[in-house]
């Protein structure tokens, strides 16, 4: 009769684990440097805030604050768009997670990070 027990107890904290889960990023696009700002050296960096649907989509995306102002912005707000999520779960129920805030950020370098348009 113990081990019965210690078994349904095992059972019953699995699935509570299994309830509440924090988003999660499954998926992204490669982040494209713009072609004129890669040829003028221009780096900079660009903050996005979105919501993530409970189908993990991105939704309400738009630019909060960006460096150089507009260079970065279409590169960084189709990226992000890209991005594709694990929703919250909450009682084992997904959920939406509004408000997210990223920093996009765009760097010159001996690597291979971006993909050119």
């Amino acid at each position: 009769m113990f081990v019965l027990r210690s078994i349904l107890l095992v059972v019953l904290l699995a699935g509570c684990a299994a309830a509440n889960r924090p988003l999660q990023l499954l998926s992204t696009a490669e982040l494209q440097y713009p072609e004129q700002a890669l040829n003028e050296g221009v780096q900079g960096s660009v903050v996005v805030v979105y919501d993530v649907e409970m189908t993990g989509r991105v939704a309400n995306l738009r630019v909060l604050e960006s460096e150089p102002e507009g260079v970065f912005n279409q590169a960084a707000l189709d990226y992000v768009r890209s991005w594709r999520f694990n929703p919250p779960m909450v009682d084992g129920e997904p959920v939406a997670a509004p408000g997210r805030r990223s920093t996009i950020t765009f760097r010159l370098g001996n690597s291979d990070e971006y993909d050119r348009y």
